[in-house]
Order: C-alpha cells, then sequence, then structure tokens
C-alpha cells in the first residue's frame, strides 16, 4: 500500500495530538479497511456497501481520529453492531471468537455520489449476551437492521463511534479539561528494576554488573530505547552518565526510589534514565513535597470500582489497572515546589465567583477525588462511561464543594498513604483498622510465601504459613476497573511473582518475608477498610451535587493547547537540554 494512501489515517491524529497513539494503526484490519475504501470508492470511483468484522478499537481508540475522520467522509451512513468480547479490559464480556480482544461488525454504505463534507450518519446498536453460543444465536436471529435497537452517534469528525450522550452527565466538563496537563505513566521496558524493596534492587544491581560482555546486555535487557553501551543524560541535572557497560562490580547502585506501581500498590524503583524506555521525565521533575499525581482512564472506558487514583510518588504507565495505561496521570502542580497549578487557567477563579470564595488547586483536586474516588460513581454512570473520558459534575453550591472537598481530602490522605493532605486530624500513619496479624508469616526463607488464599467463613487471608484478619469480602474483593486490589498486591509478592519477566534478574526475588512487609500488607488492608467506611457518605455528596445545579462545560473556561503542553523542560547553558544522549531511537522518550 502506498504510504500516502495510509496518511490519510494518521494525519489527522498527529494534528490533533494524538500521535503517541499511532502504533495502534499498524494493524491489519486497519491496512484491510484502508485498501477497501481505496479500492471501492477512490480507484472506481463508485457507490457500494462495504462491510467487516473486525476489532473494535476503531470506535473509540485515540490513535483512530483519522480512521473515523475518513469513514464519516467516505461513507453516507455507517452500522456499528458492537459485538464486545473484551477480555482483557476494565469490562470483560463473552467473545464470538477464540479471542481476547473485543469486535465489531461495521456497515458502510454510499451512494454513487460523494459528500465528503458532510459527515456519515453513524448508528450503533450493541449485541449484548450469556456466552459465546447466546450471542451468535441473537445474531443468527437477525433478519434486517431495523430488527435492532439503535442509537445516533456523534456527527463530530473525530468524535467515538459510541451513542451521542443525553441528559446532564455530557453536558459536564470532562476531568483532563479541569486539569489540562496530563501524560504517561513511567515504562521501564523491562520489570527488574522495579522491587518491592530497595535490598532487592540492590542485589540485582550487582548481580547485573557481576556479569560481563553479551551476558550483561542480556541481563539488562537491551533493546531499540536502551543500551549497555550507550550513555544518556540525567533527567533532573542533564549531566551525562556513564555507559553500563562501562562500570566494574562494586559500583554503588543508582538512586532507588518509591514508586507508584499498581493502584494502591507502592514499589521502590530505580530512578535512572539508562533504565527506562520511557521514563516519563517531565512527572519526576515535578516531584516535590506537595506534588500530588492522580491517575485516571482518558482512553478507556471505566469499569467497576473507584474512577480515579492518587499518588504521592510517580505512577507507572500501568499504574491504574495494570494494563491498557495512557495519558492517564494529571499531575496537581506543574512544578516541584508546588506554586505553578495544572489547573486551566480562569477555573478557579469562575468558581470562587460563584461560591463567594475562591478554591484551591488541593481544594479542586479533594472535590474531584471525593466524586470519582468512590465505588458509586461508576455504578451510577455505568453506561455514559462506555464514552471514555470521565467527566466531573462541578456544583453550583459553594457549601457542596466544600464539603465533598473535605471528604476527597481524607480520601486522598488514605490513599497516598499519608502522605499528603495532612492536618484537620489527620496525622502521618494510616489509621489502624480492625485487620490484624493472626499468625505471623515465618522468616525462614524455606517458608517464603508460594501462595494465599481467603477464607470467606474466617474472614481470613492465608499468606504462606501466616493468617491475617478479620477481613471483610468487600475488602478482599476490592477493584479498580478489574484490578483486585488485594489480590494484586500479593501476587507481586509470592515466591513466584506475578506479571511478566524479561531478563534473569527478574528471578532474584524476596529472600524471606520480613515484618515491614506484614506491615505494609495490614496498611493495605486498613486503607481498604476505612475507604469502604466512606463510601456511605461519598455517595451521598455525590448523589447532593448531581441533584443540584451544576456547571456545563461551555460555562468554564476551557484549556488552552499550550496549556496542554508539558512543563518547560531545564536549560543548560541557555539552550533546550538534550536529555537523551545518542541516537535518534531515544529521543521519543518524552511522548508528551
Amino acid at each position: 500500500m502506498q504510504q500516502s494512501l495510509f496518511r490519510d489515517f494518521t494525519e489527522p491524529a498527529t494534528k490533533a495530538g494524538a500521535g503517541v497513539h499511532l502504533k495502534n494503526l499498524y494493524n491489519d484490519y486497519v491496512y484491510f479497511w484502508r485498501w477497501a475504501l481505496w479500492r471501492l470508492f477512490e480507484q472506481q470511483k463508485c457507490g457500494g456497501v462495504v462491510t467487516f468484522i473486525t476489532a473494535s478499537s476503531y470506535l473509540a481508540g485515540p490513535g483512530f481520529i483519522g480512521v473515523r475522520e475518513m469513514m464519516r467522509r467516505t461513507f453516507d451512513e455507517l452500522w456499528i453492531i458492537d459485538l464486545g468480547g473484551d477480555n482483557l479490559g476494565t469490562r470483560k464480556t463473552p467473545n464470538v471468537f477464540a479471542i481476547q480482544t473485543p469486535v465489531a461488525i461495521a456497515v458502510g454504505v454510499r451512494a454513487a455520489k460523494p459528500s465528503p463534507d458532510k459527515p456519515a450518519k453513524v448508528r450503533y446498536a450493541k449485541l449484548e449476551g450469556v456466552d459465546r453460543d447466546d450471542k451468535l444465536a441473537k445474531l443468527e436471529a437477525i433478519t434486517d437492521l431495523p430488527s435492532l435497537v439503535w442509537r445516533d452517534c456523534p456527527d463530530d469528525w473525530h468524535k467515538p463511534f459510541l451513542p451521542a450522550g443525553k441528559g446532564d452527565y455530557f453536558l459536564w466538563p470532562r476531568a483532563i479539561d479541569l486539569f489540562p496537563y496530563q501524560r504517561s505513566g513511567s515504562k521501564f521496558g523491562r520489570p527488574w528494576p522495579i522491587a518491592e524493596t530497595q535490598e532487592l534492587l540492590e542485589r540485582r544491581w550487582q548481580k547485573l554488573l557481576a556479569e560481563k560482555g553479551p551476558s550483561r546486555a542480556k541481563h539488562f535487557k537491551n533493546n531499540k530505547y536502551r543500551k549497555i553501551e550507550r550513555q544518556y543524560r540525567d533527567h533532573i541535572s542533564g549531566d551525562l552518565l556513564p555507559a553500563i557497560d562501562s562500570l566494574k562490580p562494586g559500583t554503588a547502585a543508582p538512586k532507588m526510589t518509591r514508586y507508584a506501581f499498581r493502584s494502591l500498590d507502592r514499589h521502590f524503583a530505580i530512578e535512572d534514565i539508562r533504565f527506562n524506555d520511557r521514563m516519563g521525565e517531565a512527572l519526576w521533575r515535578l516531584r516535590g513535597e506537595t506534588q500530588l499525581y492522580l491517575t485516571v482512564l482518558a482512553t478507556e472506558a471505566l469499569g467497576a470500582g473507584q474512577g480515579i487514583v492518587a499518588s504521592a510518588s510517580v505512577p507507572d504507565l500501568h499504574h491504574f489497572r495494570g494494563s491498557f495505561g495512557g495519558k492517564d496521570v494529571i499531575p496537581l502542580y506543574r512544578d516541584a515546589s508546588g506554586t505553578e497549578a495544572n489547573v486551566t487557567a480562569g477555573l478557579l477563579d469562575a468558581l470562587g465567583k460563584e461560591y463567594g470564595t475562591t478554591p484551591s488547586p488541593e481544594d479542586l483536586a479533594a472535590y474531584v477525588y471525593a466524586l470519582l474516588g468512590g465505588q458509586s460513581y461508576t455504578r451510577r454512570f455505568w453506561n455514559e462511561l462506555e464514552t471514555p473520558g470521565p467527566r466531573v459534575p462541578m456544583t453550583k453550591d459553594g457549601a457542596t464543594f466544600a464539603e465533598a472537598a473535605k471528604l476527597g481530602r481524607k480520601l486522598i490522605w488514605l490513599h497516598t498513604y499519608a502522605e499528603r493532605f495532612r492536618g484537620d486530624g489527620r496525622g502521618d500513619d494510616v489509621p489502624q483498622g480492625k485487620a490484624t496479624t493472626i499468625k505471623g508469616v515465618s522468616s525462614d526463607p524455606k517458608h517464603y510465601p508460594e501462595e494465599y488464599a481467603y477464607d470467606p467463613a474466617k474472614r481470613e487471608i492465608a499468606v504462606g504459613d501466616g493468617r491475617f484478619g478479620p477481613v471483610a469480602p468487600e475488602v478482599w474483593d476490592f477493584e479498580v476497573s478489574g484490578l483486585e486490589v488485594v489480590k494484586s498486591w500479593l501476587g507481586y509478592r509470592m515466591k513466584k511473582r506475578a506479571g511478566k519477566k524479561s531478563s534473569p534478574l527478574d528471578e532474584i526475588r524476596p529472600e524471606r518475608w520480613t515484618a515491614r512487609m506484614s506491615d505494609e500488607f495490614l496498611e493495605l488492608l486498613w486503607v481498604l477498610e476505612s475507604t469502604l467506611a466512606m463510601e456511605s457518605k461519598l455517595e451521598k455528596v455525590l448523589d447532593k451535587v448531581v441533584a443540584g445545579s451544576c456547571f456545563a462545560a461551555v460555562d468554564l473556561p476551557a484549556p488552552t493547547p499550550e496549556q496542554r503542553k508539558a512543563p518547560a523542560k531545564p536549560t543548560a547553558s541557555g539552550d533546550q537540554l538534550n536529555l537523551f544522549g545518542g541516537d535518534n531511537d531515544d529521543k521519543g522518550s518524552e511522548d508528551d
């Protein structure tokens, strides 16, 4: 296929600022779509019908802006039958094929005379079913298009092929319009520089340096982004760092830093650009005593559980739910000192004019967290949230705003393990809950935990030969869009660790279960206990906000393209600092 043909799919996305997602377009089914449009409508210049059953990522994916625009310009009518079948994402449903990714049927119709300046009429229907056979039977029963329940999709060239929203929800501002700068979390490209403890990272580091020649590259996991024979510049100072293959055994380990690995799960990571394919340097440079990182799915539908997660540490690319990470991380401040808020210009003043007192950036973050951080937000707006990008009901009542913000401050304090929003009676430690250590986990290396289990009758969690309880079923099952928080936390700490492996260094695991590991596990259980105890208040304040008068997005200041850009990088000698010594391959690390 000529490059110029596929450019019709890629250029609109690049111009719209979604270029980082273009990698998702290089897929056989997308090539077939482009070929079909060219073959029938551009080469033969006639009317006709094109229908495919393919992966459904083009329906709402941010990288498929150009695909949707061209389909709207090419067809007069487009009928989408969404068959679901997502076995990996936030909302799992049965698939009609033996695959993990969702699929959809599309039927595009065009008359002989094209109307490229008039967007196609796009209609959407969703086929539900309890299993594969049920879905296939319902498909077999379809005799004509009118036999399905169709909903109209937006006419905007780039909007998803999903039903146009009705009601107040779709009038509210998106979370990313309140906090205009977002970026992807940190992507190491190799699991071993992330670990449960600093001691474990130290052992892996010394093992790496003990290897020589090709074996060191294998242990490191060389790839096109990071190689041990290259030099790179420090993400803070800009100083050129020595190549890893030049380091001698015994060299001091790089800096190790707390890292927000998964929702409510803190690990440690090597904070060094030499180890990190797409470090997200801006996020590390913005760290400070008041910095707060909010993670919310911006390009995927939210599943059950809380809709936003807070952390005091830099988040991983897949921090939110363990997969499908994107441009989901929102820093509250655009500088490490916490003086430049990442809040749309004029927004706080507009709210202050209505409330009689101007809220602070932290007030706004706390308010949003109270509404999206409970369990009720995703329940209430389940259907609306099929369209990615959660929206926030911004109350016009100052007292209600203050009530929600107070709850949100407490919830953020809990979810950052008391590292942020101390005060008003909130101290420096997570409040002790009901769960205790019934029987300690053995510190004998021979008995390091290999498995865990939950006994609902006893309300106890067994970790190896140890037991913790009482643990309510709601705590055990607590989830964030499919990520089961307690099970995920434990899975990453078993003798055979959950998740991907890419290096012999990944096989270096903790030698013994420590008292600190038990303490951290209890802290997690206590955080979840306190979170669930707040749920009734969080639900009531959400109900109160929605029942009252709220701002429409058009009533509030909109972010400018300049505000959406990354904060300025450090400079060296008055010039823009090149953080990446070496080849052009490495210059894609900052994917803003």
